[in-house]
């Protein structure tokens, strides 16, 4: 705990010093994005059903593809995608609102990998070396597609959350994202079945669906943490 602990201090003093040396400029740009991200997270609300029903009457065909740049957009932040998910099931149909669903879920997930990654990762790589996170990060680097698959599988795991932390590590995108679409899959393939059924009201089937996911990622974690993973020499 000790350890961790003086790694967490550590990257917030690094990340504090780091900071005082940007120039003015660059105070006030950071500053105002993060207050953009905070306020888009608090005020945007993902548009209901009946929203997107006017806007699929309205697009025609195209909207889809307007539809796939919304739930990319709006899951580039902490806000669910649960309803977004219910929506391309009562929108698409079944099939193709599985194809699309997990389409969209997967392309968010590594887009906001890659972003992350790009403005943080070179900053957060030599600090990964601590003890108290190397191991971690090492397992994450051979086998990171076990632990990203298992987490998908749980439900109380923030979608977005997730996919900033992981971006943080040495998971490899590709392993990201075949364990994300692997992960991902069974908890979106039922929502997107079930989505009309959930909007007139819980379902039985669902939550006992969510409880066996959750059981299996957990699962999963406790595999993959009494694996052991080869370390470099």
């Amino acid at each position: 705990m000790n350890s961790f602990f003086n790694f967490a201090w550590g990257i917030f003093r690094d990340g504090l010093n780091t900071i005082k040396s940007w120039s003015a400029a660059k105070n006030i740009s950071v500053f105002a994005l993060g207050i953009a991200f905070i306020l888009i997270t608090i005020l945007v609300d993902v548009p209901s059903v009946e929203t997107l029903r006017s806007w699929a009457d309205d697009a025609g065909s195209a909207f889809v593809i307007l539809f796939a740049f919304l739930y990319i957009g709006i899951t580039q932040f902490p806000i669910p995608r649960t309803l977004l998910t219910l929506s391309a099931g009562i929108l698409f149909g079944p099939i193709k609102g599985i194809i699309v669903a997990l389409t969209c879920t997967t392309a968010s997930a590594v887009i906001s990998l890659l972003i992350i990654r790009k403005l943080l990762g070179e900053w957060m790589a030599p600090r990964l070396t601590h003890p108290a996170v190397s191991g971690i990060n090492q397992r994450l680097r051979h086998r990171g597609w076990l632990a990203v698959a298992s987490l998908r599988m749980i439900a109380g795991v923030p979608f977005s959350i997730m996919n900033y932390v992981a971006a943080l590590t040495a998971v490899p995108p590709l392993g990201f994202a075949l364990a994300t679409l692997v992960g991902s899959a069974p908890g979106t393939i039922v929502v997107v079945i079930l989505g009309d059924s959930i909007l007139r009201g819980a379902d039985a089937k669902i939550l006992l669906f969510s409880a066996s996911l959750a059981f299996l990622g957990i699962l999963g974690l406790l595999i993959d943490a009494r694996m052991p993973v080869k370390t470099r020499r």
